[in-house]
């Protein structure tokens, strides 16, 4: 019988060890019960616990809470598996596991590959490339997803979960409403169920220790406590604000009141002190009630072009105003013993780095950089553009950066004023994974770009993408994940070692058969990029005819492929395969509703798009936990929904 030994004892460490039991358990079902104990002084068996309590080197960790470093060194019989800290004890035992063939590809049990075999020698030490690897809920969201994806999360190595918003329901009752699939009823929800349910994600962060980044966009409206607002992403009327309430908000467009109707993308007077205080009061309260978030993300408002124009405001631009409202946070945090650390955004507005305030106490704050108007169909470029350049901060009349190049030469201003943590919040997730219809080209390029941003001086990622990221298949989000844990890991071996657990020996059959398909059906097309003619629309390009009436003969060749590979031994090989019968009829879909739109017939392209969405819409409860159906609705009306005329100003190719 085996022995798990627990050195300590503290909640990442104990689940640990439960995981632990539970997967040499399934790799050895007839090796016996593994008994767990807490042993501090134990010389044998596993031994569970912290690498400084073993005497073993952490030498290069700066900072022993946030940084992981793994240690493993384990015979036949057991040994040390430990961790700088009680979460990398967790993602040190993930780790072994892996080394003994174990893999988690997708959320949930159906996503596990686990062996049967006798365990094997580990000799490993590792600290991981970057410091945050996060993931951020975004998209529509069922309570059982988000508990699968907090439970994924530390198998791929990563250590950050992030949940946006104080009440996430615009997330929750779109998927409960079940919007935009008329083939299920409607499941209304409470804004008491929503809380109850974020919370109970908040105990399945904190019982792994994964570092828990808390709220972002909402501190620009919540402080003021207008009735009515709970909801961001509904639409609401200015006679809803008290009267003695609208001088905090911002003045745009000769009012004062919601931009556009919209609470999340509404600044606040930020030259307004008494409004500064109730934010900052806000802030430190909200921080006193949820001592357990390790970071609180304070963000300006979701909306561009939305802050406030009133003279004294304009005696300083958004980003400067923005570091006022900072020092004053964190001076009140001081105040109260509470050390809470603060994210600030480099978004929108404050993209343009401020001219003339500067963080008071660097220790408290990291700053997110978040690109969201660059474009996906490149990296950086091999020989560096002369033609772009910075441009000037215009107040509420402002062009967003295009590419990743662009975005960092205003990180370069940042970093003139900013010495501390910097953080990339990405967007990979959010709509590019429906664009690119294969997954296999977004997991180059989310390879890539882990790399380039390391490279450029930030310390990690947290991806605004939907929990659901797994259609096709979850590679794209898999090399995600592992490349943040080791940079040195190529496309090539990740995708060979998904796809060879995920559809086993003839895994080479179904990589080429997505690579047709992502021939067929060309991304920059998809993103707005790749158009003969702009002027007639952004994709229009008769060309492309040719290609896409290739796609019923690609797709004939897969369903035979997977006709073949329907029912499988092992569990996740027969999911992914059956996943692809639904992306086979996605992609039909799409590619014949893109034989219009590239010759200018926009009406056929929207009306043969929803006839395939209501078609497949019948099979959402089978497909669900890999595929979200409404967020890629979302991410498709750029193309089905909107005429060029209705594009929103400024949005670039990509988004």
């Amino acid at each position: 019988m085996l022995t798990i030994n627990k050195l300590t004892s503290e909640s990442p460490v104990d689940y640990a060890a439960e995981e632990l039991k539970k997967y040499l358990r399934m790799m050895m079902p007839e090796g016996g019960d593994v008994k767990i104990a807490y042993a501090p002084d134990a010389k044998d068996g596993f031994r569970l616990g912290l690498m400084q309590d073993l005497g073993l080197d952490v030498s290069d960790v700066e900072d022993a809470e946030l940084d992981d470093v793994l240690y493993i060194e384990t015979d036949t019989r057991g040994g040390i598996i430990a961790g700088s800290n009680p979460r990398s004890v967790l993602l040190a035992v993930y780790e072994y596991l892996r080394q003994n063939g174990c893999r988690w590809l997708m959320p949930g049990v159906d996503g596990e590959y686990i062996p049967i075999q006798d365990i094997k020698p580990v000799k490993y030490r590792h600290k991981p490339s970057m410091r945050y690897r996060g993931w951020c809920n975004e998209g529509t969201e069922f309570q059982q997803c988000m508990i699968d994806a907090i439970e994924l999360a530390p198998k791929l190595g990563m250590n950050v979960f992030m949940l946006e918003f104080r009440i996430p329901s615009g997330y929750y009752t779109r998927y409960y409403n079940h919007d935009m699939n008329e083939a299920r009823t409607p499941e209304p929800i409470s804004t008491e169920q929503i809380i109850r349910w974020k919370v109970q994600c908040e105990a399945e962060i904190q019982k792994r220790g994964l570092q828990f980044h808390n709220i972002g966009h909402g501190f620009t409206i919540d402080p003021f406590k207008i009735p009515g607002t709970e909801q961001y992403q509904i639409k609401v009327d200015d006679s809803i604000i008290p009267e003695e309430t609208k001088k905090y908000l911002a003045y745009v467009d000769g009012k004062r009141g919601f931009k556009k109707g919209s609470i999340i993308n509404t600044n606040f007077c930020m030259s307004n002190p008494e409004a500064r205080k109730i934010a900052v009061e806000d802030v430190v309260d909200y921080a006193k009630r949820h001592s357990n978030t390790d970071y609180l993300h304070v963000w300006l408002s979701d909306g561009q072009n939305s802050h406030c124009e009133c003279e004294e405001c304009c005696r300083m631009t958004p980003s400067d105003w923005y570091m006022v409202w900072m020092n004053e946070i964190d001076a009140r945090l001081t105040e109260e013993g509470l050390s809470t650390r603060i994210v600030f955004i480099a978004y929108i507005d404050s993209t343009w780095a401020p001219e003339k305030i500067r963080i008071n106490n660097p220790e408290r704050f990291a700053l997110l950089i978040a690109p969201i108007t660059r474009t996906y169909t490149e990296t950086l470029p091999k020989v560096p553009s002369t033609d772009i350049k910075l441009r000037p901060y215009v107040r509420n009349k402002l062009t967003f950066p295009a590419s990743l190049e662009e975005y960092f030469l205003y990180f370069d201003e940042w970093k003139k004023v900013w010495q501390g943590p910097n953080i990339t919040y990405e967007y990979h997730f959010w709509r590019q994974h429906f664009y690119e219809i294969s997954g296999i080209i977004l997991s180059k390029r989310v390879n890539e770009d882990v790399k380039v941003y390391r490279e450029n001086g930030l310390s990690g990622i947290i991806e605004d993408g939907s929990q659901r990221a797994f259609f096709p298949t979850g590679l794209a989000f898999y090399t995600y994940a592992r490349t943040l844990f080791d940079v040195n890991l190529t496309h090539e071996e990740l995708a060979e070692d998904y796809f060879s657990h995920a559809f086993g020996k003839d895994w080479k059959l179904f990589y080429d058969y997505l690579m047709e398909l992502a021939e067929a059906i060309d991304y920059k097309l998809m993103v707005r990029r790749n158009s003969s003619n702009p002027e007639i629309s952004p994709y229009y390009n008769p060309a492309q005819v040719e290609n896409l009436k290739r796609v019923p003969e690609i797709v004939a060749k897969g369903r035979r492929l997977i006709e073949e590979h329907f029912n499988s031994d092992i569990r996740v090989q027969t999911v992914a395969t059956r996943l692809l019968s639904y992306h086979a009829t996605f992609v039909e879909g799409l590619a014949k509703a893109m034989e219009y739109k590239v010759v200018g017939n926009d009406t056929a392209a929207s009306d043969e798009f929803n006839g395939m969405m209501r078609a497949l819409g019948a099979c959402e409860p089978y497909f669900e936990r890999y595929f979200d159906f409404t967020q890629c609705q979302n991410g498709m009306r750029q193309i089905f929904y909107w005429s060029v005329s209705n594009l929103p100003q400024n949005e670039t190719q990509d988004t």
